[in-house]
C-alpha cells in the first residue's frame, strides 16, 4: 500500500555543535550539551523549521560513540515537539549506517540524513544495498549527495531507484549543479533540498522545497524569512535580502566551513560558536579576516532594515 511520504522541507539547520575545554577529554575539548540545547532553543525559536544534528558541520566524525548518541538525544529534549529532528547517519558501512538511525528513532528523532558509505568510494550496487538496509530501520530518510566528500554522486536516475523505498522522502542536493532539481523531480517524487547555502535562492525558484542548511545557525530570522519570501511568491525581496547574505553564505562550501560558520555566529552575539575539535583546526589569520570582513558586512546590512 502506498502512503504519503513524510515531508521533510522548511529550513532544517544543520547544527554545529559546542566544545568546552577539558583536558580530560578528546583533544582537550569536551561536548557542552547545555550551550547545545540552547542553540537548537535559539533556532526553533527564530522560525526554523527543524534541526540536523550530528551532520560533518556537528563534527560527527570527531565524536565518541556516547558522544553522539548523546547529542541527538539532547536535540530531541531540547526542540521538544516543536520542530523536526533529523539525525546524521553517515557511516563507512550500512552496518554502521543502520546503527545510528536505530539510535535515532529509539532516542525520537524524526528522520534521517545519510550519506552513501563514506570514505569508501562505493558502486552503485553497494550504494543501493547502503540505503535499503537504512530504509529497514522505518525512519524517513532523506538522501544526501555530497560527491565532493564521498567521492559517490548520486546522479539523478540513481536517487530515482532510491525513491522507490518507502521511506526515502528527500534528498539534500550538495553537487552545485542546479540542473538538478528539476531533472530529480522530473524522475521522482521525492523532495529535492537546498544543500549548498550559496545556491539556495537559485534551488528555491527552480522548485526545491526545503534547505538543509549551514549559515542560518548564525542568521536564523533572516533565512527563514528568504525562505519564506520565495515560496509565498515575493521572489524580489528575496533576492534583495539574499544578495546581501550570500558572500558570507559561500563559507558554507568552503574547506574551513565549520570553522566559518561557529566565528559568525559568535561574531553574530546571539549564541554560541566556539572552537572546533581535530581535523579542523583554527582559521589561518588571512581566512578569519575574510569570514569577519563578510559577516560583518551582513550584520551591518540586517543592523540597517
Amino acid at each position: 500500500m502506498t502512503t504519503q511520504k513524510f515531508d521533510l522541507g522548511g529550513v532544517v539547520v544543520a547544527t554545529t555543535l559546542a566544545f568546552t575545554d577539558d583536558p580530560s577529554a578528546p583533544a582537550g575539548l569536551a561536548v557542552d550539551y547545555d550551550r547545545f540545547a540552547a542553540h537548537c532553543d535559539f533556532l526553533i525559536e527564530n522560525g526554523c523549521r527543524g534541526v540536523g544534528p550530528n551532520g560533518s558541520l556537528g563534527e560527527y566524525s570527531s565524536l565518541t560513540d556516547e558522544e553522539r548518541r548523546k547529542v541527538i538525544q539532547v536535540a530531541v529534549e531540547a526542540v521538544g515537539g516543536r520542530g523536526l529532528v533529523v539525525a546524521g547517519v553517515h557511516g563507512v558501512g550500512w552496518h554502521q549506517a543502520v546503527k545510528w538511525a536505530e539510535y535515532a528513532k529509539e532516542d525520537g528523532a524524526d528522520g534521517v540524513l545519510a550519506l552513501p558509505p563514506t570514505i569508501y568510494r562505493a558502486n552503485r550496487a553497494e550504494v543501493i544495498e547502503h540505503y535499503t538496509r537504512i530504509n529497514e530501520v522505518g525512519l524517513p530518510i532523506m538522501l544526501y549527495n555530497n560527491p565532493i566528500d564521498t567521492k559517490v554522486d548520486l546522479t539523478p536516475d540513481l536517487v530515482a531507484e532510491l525513491a522507490q523505498l518507502e521511506n526515502v522522502v528527500a534528498i539534500k542536493e550538495f553537487t552545485a549543479d542546479i540542473r538538478r532539481v528539476l531533472e530529480i523531480q522530473e524522475l521522482c517524487d521525492i523532495d529535492v533540498i537546498a544543500g549548498a547555502d550559496d545556491l539556495l535562492f537559485e534551488s528555491l525558484v527552480v522548485g526545491a522545497t526545503g534547505w538543509f542548511a549551514g549559515y542560518p545557525n548564525a542568521f536564523p530570522k533572516e533565512a527563514v524569512e528568504i525562505y519564506t519570501l520565495v515560496t509565498d511568491g515575493r521572489v524580489d525581496e528575496a533576492r534583495e535580502l539574499y544578495r546581501n547574505l550570500v558572500p558570507v553564505f559561500r563559507w558554507d562550501s568552503k574547506t574551513e566551513f565549520v570553522q566559518a560558520i561557529k566565528l559568525s555566529i559568535d561574531l553574530a552575539g546571539r549564541s554560541y560558536g566556539g572552537p572546533t575539535r581535530p581535523p579542523r583546526g583554527p582559521l589561518s589569520a588571512e581566512h578569519e579576516a575574510r569570514v569577519r570582513r563578510d559577516t560583518q558586512k551582513a550584520l551591518d546590512y540586517i543592523a540597517t532594515r
